[in-house]
């Protein structure tokens, strides 16, 4: 977990084995893997993914446990790793209603890594979205229900929502930055992926009135590079789903 995450989602949220598991036999938990377990929720008898030394991916039935540690018994091994080589991160303008719930939704189950919600000029706000209802609270249990849904290991990091410009700068430091962009976008997003070599990847989504002038100007000047998803207008969260997707797809695990 980094600063400014809303949830327990990030490595700390992995649970971790100390050794080479045997399936079907028991293993204890240290510490830090039961103290992984408490982001998850965690309740004696549930089922979760683990991981060990070697990176090999479990599932596993969980024992009794406590803060100190606990039992775990591995019943299955994954063929192949359940997190993405690539770390996508999704910085999606803030939309209206329960959209962004299955953004969050979705992403999940894509395999992102970080979802970062921020405001913008044409976005709505955090008060405008819970008027009448808070809703925002429920976000962090959104992610938790569907990472459990799709066996991840890690909980994906949820950010507080930021300010346009918190939100670009935290993207500037990704090793690329793409923002989809309805503009004169030279590039289509398959196109801009061509011999790309990049461990960190971050995807800036606009909202439903698009980006301002301003805006463009300010992520140009941060070495964003404007892209298109092709000639239809999608709405915020088709366009965050498909590009995190096309992402995973071109340099990550899908497909």
């Amino acid at each position: 977990m980094i600063p400014g995450c809303a949830n327990k989602g990030g490595g700390g949220s992995v649970v971790r084995l100390d050794a080479v598991p045997e399936l079907e036999s028991q293993v204890s938990l240290s510490p830090m893997a039961a103290a992984a377990l408490e982001c998850w929720q965690a309740r004696q008898g549930e089922i979760f993914t683990v991981v060990d030394p070697e990176l090999s991916f479990y599932r596993a039935r969980l024992g009794a446990f406590d803060a100190v540690g606990g039992v775990l018994l591995p019943f299955h091994r994954f063929n192949r790793p359940v997190e993405s080589p690539v770390a996508i991160e999704v910085y999606q303008a803030l939309p209206q209603k329960e959209r962004f719930e299955l953004v969050l939704q979705k992403l999940t189950e894509i395999g992102v890594t970080r979802i970062v919600p921020y405001t913008s000029s044409h976005s709505t706000t955090p008060e405008e979205r819970d008027a009448g209802q808070k809703k925002s609270h429920r976000w962090p249990e959104v992610i938790l229900r569907a990472a459990r849904q799709c066996r991840r290991a890690m909980l994906p990091e949820l950010s507080p929502v930021l300010d346009w410009d918190g939100a670009i700068y935290e993207a500037s430091h990704a090793d690329l930055k793409l923002m989809l962009f309805e503009g004169e976008a030279q590039l289509t997003l398959r196109e801009a992926l061509k011999g790309v070599n990049a461990n960190r990847i971050a995807l800036l989504v606009g909202p439903e009135g698009g980006f301002t002038d301003d805006e463009v100007a300010d992520a140009r000047k941060l070495d964003f590079l404007p892209v298109s998803l092709g000639p239809r207008i999608l709405r915020t969260e088709s366009a965050a789903i498909i590009g995190a997707a096309l992402l995973q797809y071109e340099l990550g695990d899908l497909g």
